[in-house]
C-alpha cells in the first residue's frame, strides 16, 4: 500500500524504504535507456563490466618499416610494429547527490521537487559521458582539413577507410553544431535526437553524424564505429551498491537511491555511475580542421 507523503514522514526515524524503490528504478530505466540508445547508434555491442580500480589500456600501432621484397630464397626480412601505450583510463564510479527540502516538497509538491529536480542530474551525467568521450576523442593521433564540413569530413572519412582497409569499416563523425548550423543555411537534412545529443544519419553520404555545442567551432572528429568500445563500473550490485542501497534496473549501469535525512528535513538523492565511451586505437581517430577559404 502506498504512503502518502505527509509531515508524519519527517517525525519518524526513516529510511529509504519510506521512499518508494520504484522512484529510483525508475530514474535508472531512464538514464540506461538513454545510454543503451547511444551504445546501439554507435554499434557496441556490449559494454565491458570491470570492476572500481581497474584500468582499460588505450594503444597505437605503428609500422616501423617496409621491408622490401626478395628473390627466391633470400631471408625475408622482418617486418617491424610497434605498440605504445598513449592513455590508461581509470575505472570509477561518479557520485552525485542533491537535496530536495521539505519546504520546497510543501511549496510545489513531491513530484516536482523531486523526481523533476532529479531529472537535471541524470542530465548532467549524461554530460559528463559526453564530455568524458570528447576528451578523449581530442587526444586521437590522426589529423585532417578542409575548407567548409563538406570538405573535411570527406578528408577524414577517406583516412579512416584507408587506416581501417582491413574490415568492413562504417564511418562516423562529431561536429561542432556552430559548424553544421552554418551548412545548414544553405542545406536541409533530418535531425534526430539520442542521449542528449542530435544526430543526423549518414550525413552528406559519408556516415552518421553527431552534432554538440561542447565541441569547439572550427574542428570535428572521425573513426570507425569498429573503434569504439564502452566500459562500466557496475552500479547496483556488490559492497558499494549494498551499502548504500542503490538500486537500478538489472543492467547495473546506474544505481540510484532516495532517502529521507530527518536531521535537515530533506530527501537526499544518491546517483552513481561509472560508464565511458573510448576509441580503442588512438591512431584511429582523425582530428579535422575545418578551413573557411579565406
Amino acid at each position: 500500500m502506498k504512503r502518502n507523503f505527509d509531515i508524519q514522514l519527517f517525525a519518524n526515524e526513516t529510511i529509504t524504504t519510506d521512499i518508494e524503490p520504484g522512484i529510483s528504478i525508475d530514474f535508472a530505466t531512464k538514464l540506461t535507456a538513454n545510454i543503451r540508445t547511444l551504445q546501439r547508434i554507435l554499434a557496441i555491442d556490449e559494454l565491458d563490466a570491470l570492476p572500481e580500480g581497474n584500468a582499460i589500456p588505450i594503444y597505437a600501432y605503428n609500422q616501423k618499416n617496409t621491408p622490401a621484397q626478395v628473390a627466391e630464397g633470400v631471408t625475408i626480412p622482418l617486418t617491424e610494429v610497434e605498440r605504445k601505450l598513449v592513455k590508461t583510463i581509470n575505472m570509477t564510479l561518479k557520485k552525485y547527490r542533491k537535496q530536495s527540502t521539505a519546504e520546497l516538497i510543501q511549496k510545489v509538491g513531491r513530484i516536482r521537487a523531486i523526481n523533476e529536480t532529479d531529472n537535471v542530474v541524470l542530465s548532467n551525467i549524461q554530460k559528463d559521458i559526453k564530455g568524458d568521450f570528447f576528451s578523449m576523442l581530442a587526444t586521437g593521433e590522426g589529423t585532417a582539413s578542409g575548407t567548409g564540413v563538406q570538405a573535411t569530413l570527406a578528408d577524414i572519412w577517406g583516412k579512416v577507410a584507408k587506416k581501417f582497409d582491413d574490415v568492413d569499416a562504417t564511418p562516423v563523425f562529431f561536429v561542432s553544431s556552430d559548424d553544421v548550423a552554418e551548412y545548414l543555411g544553405t542545406a536541409t537534412v533530418t535531425m534526430q535526437t539520442a542521449f542528449g545529443w542530435t544526430y543526423i544519419e549518414n550525413f552528406l553520404g559519408l556516415g552518421d553524424t553527431f552534432v554538440s555545442p561542447a565541441l569547439t567551432k572550427g574542428t570535428c572528429y572521425g573513426t570507425a564505429k569498429e573503434n569504439l568500445r564502452g566500459a562500466y563500473v557496475p552500479a547496483n550490485s556488490g559492497a558499494v551498491a549494498d551499502s548504500f542501497g542503490l538500486n537500478g534496473d538489472g543492467t547495473g549501469l546506474v544505481g540510484i537511491t532516495h532517502s529521507v535525512e530527518t536531521n535537515n528535513a530533506t530527501i537526499e538523492t544518491l546517483m552513481m555511475s561509472g560508464v565511458v565511451f573510448y576509441p580503442e586505437l588512438l591512431d584511429g581517430v582523425f582530428a579535422g580542421t575545418i578551413g573557411t577559404g579565406a
